[in-house]
């Protein structure tokens, strides 16, 4: 809330574009005659709209990390059975979301172990699986978005994400980032914008900024050394360095 109230205090011709967002949803909603509220430490998305949400970040990947631990302690044996369950979980919370009338930024991607071994060339197969299998069914059920809702898909290489790690190259950012799209329109009746996360920093900002099917960035981290961790002031650094940045 304190967030939203300050946004609604600053000069509109400064907050232009500037919208608040969730970390995440819950699986399930307040319904009549249904859950009257009963998810003590979850946000339903409807919570998250009255508090002045707009957009909510959907299977992060470490949203994902910890909803595998959870589901692995009661089996541990079984990947593919945790992996459907959990894009299940996935699908429900866009579906919660959407219904509240929230923006969904939908993360998804690949690990280092569903990338597997092998060059480029090898790879690729393995990571079209494991990206179609989370798009076709964490958006299972969606049909024409109404009344100007938006579906947004983040691209985060889970193999790329933190402190000492190498995020791709641009071929490979837009290898993925095009099959992305493709998926989405063979597959569902709306149009997105694809974002990348994942060591997106100043550094390559311009770069990955400069390909054509990327519309832009997912950052979580500025600072990769020292004291690390987030400022605004890196943010605006990496917003100025992409090609023609705007606020």
């Amino acid at each position: 809330p304190s967030a939203s109230r300050k946004l609604a205090d600053s000069p509109k011709e400064k907050t232009t574009g500037i919208h608040i967002g969730s970390q995440g949803v819950h699986w399930e909603d307040v319904s009549p005659g249904g859950n009257f509220g009963a998810f003590t430490t979850s946000l339903p998305a409807s919570a998250a709209k009255t508090l002045g949400s707009t957009w909510s970040i959907i299977g992060h990947s470490e949203e994902r990390k910890a909803k595998m631990q959870i589901i692995k302690a009661y089996d541990s044996e079984n990947f593919e059975k945790v992996s459907v369950a959990i894009n299940n979980l996935v699908n429900s919370e866009v579906h919660c979301a959407l219904n509240a009338g929230l923006n969904v930024l939908l993360c998804v991607g690949e690990s280092a172990e569903e990338r597997g071994e092998g060059n480029f060339a090898e790879q690729k197969p393995r990571i079209e699986a494991v990206l179609k299998a989370q798009l076709i069914s964490n958006l299972n059920g969606v049909g024409q978005i109404q009344n100007n809702k938006k579906i947004v898909i983040g691209y985060e290489p889970i193999w790329a994400i933190g402190p000492g790690k190498t995020p791709p190259g641009k071929d490979y950012i837009s290898f993925v980032s095009s099959y992305i799209q493709k998926v989405i329109d063979e597959n569902f009746d709306f149009s997105t914008t694809i974002v990348y996360g994942g060591g997106l920093k100043e550094e390559n900002a311009n770069m990955i900024g400069s390909i054509e099917s990327i519309g832009g960035g997912l950052v979580a981290l500025t600072r990769f050394t020292g004291d690390i961790g987030f400022d605004v002031p890196g943010l605006k650094g990496i917003i100025e360095s992409y090609p023609n940045p705007s606020y």
